[in-house]
């Protein structure tokens, strides 16, 4: 075996075993250092694939800013797992259903070309010689030019699971002023201005 064959399982059990390790973890705080832990491993994977820039991406990205803030998230939050934990069993059959889908789409990615060899033929395309274009410069090609609606498309499901998380967790507390943008623009002298009678030599 090779110092490469060896450093992929090695990448290879530490990913999947921290994998494991986010899904059945029961403190959620374990859960996001399993996380952090699986997309380190993975930029390893990338790493002996030839693909520096998707592994730096992965660490500065997911490791560096993402995962750190679901750390941080989960740390600042006062959430009650038991109390949530509590409906799980009502969407278990949406979710296994989904599995499913994923189990079933994995299995015919692995098994596609076993079926059909000419399969990756006509998906992949061929990587440019190094020398003529670097790997950065290739995928920035690919990704800006035959998949940039799929680029737009998965940015804009991020920017709504964004708004959709912060509407979940918004809070607004009793006994605090907001302001009301309706309120101030429909103001008029008599609601802006109150007259008061002040007997001389008191205040208000």
């Amino acid at each position: 075996m090779g110092l490469q064959a060896l450093f992929f399982y090695i990448f290879a059990l530490i990913a999947v075993g921290s994998a494991l390790g986010v899904v059945f973890s029961k403190n959620p705080v374990h859960s996001v250092l399993f996380l952090i832990l699986t997309f380190v491993a993975a930029a390893g994977l990338f790493l002996l694939a030839g693909a520096e820039f998707l592994a730096l991406i992965l660490v500065v990205v997911y490791v560096g800013a993402v995962a750190i803030l679901f750390l941080f998230v989960v740390m600042m939050l006062d959430l009650d797992f038991g109390r949530v934990k509590q409906g799980a069993l009502e969407y278990a059959p949406i979710g296994a259903i989904i599995g499913l889908v994923l189990l079933a789409e994995l299995i015919i990615a692995v098994t596609g070309n076993y079926y059909d060899p000419q399969l990756s033929a006509g998906t992949a395309l061929p990587m440019p010689p190094l020398a003529e274009m670097s790997n950065i410069r290739a995928l920035g090609s690919v990704l800006y030019t035959r998949y940039i609606l799929f680029f737009q498309l998965a940015g804009l499901i991020l920017f709504v699971a964004m708004i959709g998380a912060i509407v979940l967790t918004l809070r607004h507390k009793e006994g605090l002023k907001r302001q009301s943008i309706p309120r101030q623009v429909a103001r008029n002298p008599a609601t802006a201005i109150e007259v008061r009678k002040v007997e001389s030599g008191k205040g208000i």
